[in-house]
């Protein structure tokens, strides 16, 4: 029978220790602590559904071009990035392209 250890005394040793019990996350919490965590889950099951619809009326309100404004900031198409250059740069290509069939 092969080892999956390189030393006997290795495997005995793994077959000598034994896991602690998993312990439980509120394992440490008070009583009043586990009261405080359930009426705090209790709380926000009952706002949610008010704050659902308040994020779906927000939504609804929503200008979309407000808010693009909003995220892009001020859209200056006179200068860099955005303004227009003289050449998309695909004459330039192709006068290169024809450089390149006729030496």
């Amino acid at each position: 029978m092969a080892f999956p250890f390189r030393h006997r005394r290795a495997a005995e040793a793994a077959v000598d220790w034994v896991m602690p019990p998993p312990r439980l996350p509120l394992q440490s919490w008070t009583p009043e602590q586990v009261e405080q965590g359930r009426e705090w889950v209790a709380a926000w099951k009952r706002a949610g559904p008010e704050l659902e619809r308040v994020r779906r009326e927000e939504l609804r309100a929503l200008d979309a071009y407000a808010a693009i404004a909003l995220l892009l900031g001020p859209a200056d198409y006179t200068v860099e990035p955005r303004a227009s250059r003289p050449s998309s740069g695909l004459v330039e290509q192709q006068r290169f392209f024809q450089r390149l069939r006729h030496p």
